[in-house]
């Protein structure tokens, strides 16, 4: 990322300025002009991603079919079969049912699998021939499940019954395409004729539920699928709805479910403690973050390192930075080593006390234990220095940040922009706009509106006689 100057650590000597660009926003670089921060992959390593199912010996690249036709489909699949020598596996005939699935209808591609094993009765379509079909049934957008059924049925005429995977990939493709109550739909269906879910795959759609339905709604199924078929939920479940309720700051929920969590024969791990001690300092209340810790030594759970950067995180959004500072020595002598959230959680707690310098001194420390800064921490420490008045040590970390190719964040570049055109360096200000619109920090219009408010405050602080 790049060493601090001189006059914050070492880089940048304390003569360094900042060019006056002109007041146009120069053009955007060419690809080729611009600094990658991370290593391009090779176009051979893209172009082997993006291969579409061929026949054996080519080296097709393009799109295997150019219409979903089921005439043209038919054509190409006489086409590879009377010119391949190789044998033909069920791979192949899975890949080349799957890449017309992706552009027809679900009628059309049945069509096609009937007529791929007629044309070669060498193929035999496995249960996983089936799923390509399953899938393709359940993303598409329809009122009902006939189409789902269609497909089930025709599995079950050719000898496969639904199992645990049938019902992973059905419930899967429903929930990616919107379909959660269709999901929840077709579990109790398929838990009543064929085969329940696995624990994953149970787990798979409470979170999906927990994210766009009420929490009664989620209760109800969870209770349903007990009562019904004997799925009863497991820690994982626990902790996925202790994770929404905390999101939604219902934390007396979460206290609840703990407590049922207990009951039911489960002890809650690092995990639970952690999304609970999350809830807690969102709320910037730091005093049952620090209770939570502690029930979790009285408990004989182990902190981990999430646990301590929550704890660091909420202490010093609240202000207690001198606390957040007891636990980082604590983690340390408990052997764990404090990374780039750590540091940047306590630099943040350090700006908001208005105490930016010493956040500065974090950060030599930070480097000199082996640690690196990511773009974040920057950020943080630029939007810290320019509040805290600290412009001239801004402008040398903005260097630094600028020469390492680091992208500014909203809230930094606005803080930034402001701080100079309150000192009157506007052309310094059009330097940074050009900067955060060619590293793509910010879209244009963003960046843009940024800087013209700022201008028009600016405008009216002249003549006010508030401003250089």
């Amino acid at each position: 990322m790049g060493k601090i100057p001189i006059s914050l650590r070492s880089a940048i000597p304390k003569t360094a300025k900042m060019k006056k660009p002109p007041l146009v926003p120069a053009a955007s670089p060419s690809p080729s002009e611009k600094s990658c921060h991370f290593p391009k992959k090779k176009l051979s390593e893209l172009a082997e991603k993006t291969k579409l199912p061929v026949s054996p010996g080519t080296h097709q690249q393009k799109p295997l079919f150019k219409s979903p036709e089921l005439d043209d489909a038919k054509k190409l699949f006489h086409s590879v079969i009377s010119t391949t020598r190789a044998p033909l596996d069920l791979r192949f005939h899975n890949s080349f049912l799957q890449s017309y699935a992706s552009i027809s209808t679900i009628d059309n591609s049945i069509s096609l699998l009937h007529h791929m094993v007629k044309a070669l009765p060498s193929f035999t379509p496995e249960r996983s021939t089936y799923h390509i079909l399953l899938s393709q049934s359940c993303r598409i957008t329809a009122s009902s499940l006939s189409p789902v059924h269609q497909i089930l049925n025709l599995m079950v005429n050719n000898g496969f019954e639904p199992n645990q995977v049938t019902v992973d990939i059905a419930v899967r493709s429903l929930c990616s395409v919107g379909r959660e109550d269709d999901a929840v739909e077709l579990v109790k269906e398929l838990s009543l004729k064929h085969s329940k879910p696995d624990t994953y795959t149970y787990n798979f759609l409470v979170k999906c539920l927990c994210k766009c339905k009420a929490l009664s709604t989620v209760y109800n199924f969870i209770d349903e699928m007990r009562s019904s078929f004997d799925i009863k939920p497991d820690l994982v479940t626990y902790t996925i709805l202790i994770d929404n309720v905390c999101n939604s700051k219902n934390l007396r929920e979460a206290t609840r479910l703990v407590g049922i969590l207990r009951e039911c024969g489960f002890k809650p791990d690092c995990f639970v403690y952690n999304t609970i001690m999350k809830g807690y300092c969102v709320l910037s209340r730091g005093s049952e973050a620090i209770e939570v810790y502690k029930k979790m030594k009285e408990e004989g759970v182990e902190p981990d390192l999430v646990t301590y950067n929550t704890l660091i995180f909420g202490l010093s959004k609240s202000g207690r930075v001198t606390e957040a500072k007891k636990y980082l020595k604590i983690m340390v002598e408990s052997g764990l080593f404090p990374d780039a959230v750590t540091y940047t959680s306590l630099m943040n707690g350090m700006c908001r006390k208005g105490d930016a310098l010493g956040a500065l001194g974090l950060l030599a420390e930070m480097e000199e234990k082996g640690c690196s800064p990511n773009s974040c921490t920057y950020n943080t420490l630029l939007h810290g220095l320019c509040k805290g008045r600290l412009l001239e040590k801004g402008i040398e970390l903005y260097l630094v940040m600028k020469e390492g190719g680091m992208k500014l964040e909203t809230a930094s570049y606005a803080t930034f922009v402001r701080a100079l055109c309150r000192e009157g360096r506007v052309a310094d200000a059009y330097e940074v706009f050009d900067y955060a619109v060619e590293s793509k920090s910010l879209a244009d219009v963003a960046a843009y509106s940024t800087l013209e408010s700022t201008l028009k405050w600016l405008k009216k602080a002249r003549e006010q006689g508030l401003a250089v």
